[in-house]
């Protein structure tokens, strides 16, 4: 079958359900953000590398390591301590990425009945936490010593959270029923 074809397909529904009379107004995926906090990141920098070794086997991109913007005393932070790692994917890694969540990584999780719509940001762009990193596919058990948590922003030209929505579930986002 021909991608072009379903991509008008995929288009012209998604305009239909908006009730969007221009072509270009019709909400599309910009990037996927993963962001990593990382644990006792300053007591064993040994804990920096481990993340950043679990967000490239999950992306299949090498991620930038994030530091601190502000010096916070009662954390024993100070500005530009390295705390984070992100990964910024863009165009088919973003897509291929997007369908790992939705087919393989859901599925995995403990009691799924679908993802909140209540984790829109106002401008139709999506968050979800992953407080245990065990669940994407790339990850072996038994070679974590610590428990990772991630962050997973999808971000998209949508102006509001209904084309957001609208958008995701056409792309078979499971979300929740209410």
């Amino acid at each position: 079958m021909n991608t072009k074809t379903n991509s008008q397909d995929f288009k012209n529904k998604l305009k239909k359900e908006l009730s969007l009379t221009n072509d270009m107004a019709i909400p599309k995926l910009t990037k996927i953000v993963i962001n990593a906090g990382i644990k006792d990141a300053l007591s064993d920098k040994k804990n920096i590398d481990n993340a950043l070794t679990i967000l490239t086997q999950i992306t299949g991109q090498k991620p930038k390591v994030t530091a601190a913007k502000k010096s916070i005393a009662s954390f024993k932070l100070r500005e530009g301590d390295k705390i984070g790692a992100m990964v910024t994917l863009r165009g088919k890694r973003m897509y291929d990425f997007l369908n790992k969540l939705i087919a393989i990584v859901f599925p995995r999780l403990r009691d799924f009945r679908g993802v909140e719509t209540s984790k829109f940001d106002g401008r139709g762009n999506y968050s979800i936490g992953f407080s245990e990193i065990q669940v994407f596919p790339e990850i072996d058990p038994s070679k974590i010593d610590k428990n990772q948590s991630l962050q997973v922003t999808i971000i998209t030209t949508a102006q509001d959270n209904k084309q957001g929505e609208a958008l995701l579930r056409a792309l078979g986002m499971p979300f929740a029923k209410q």
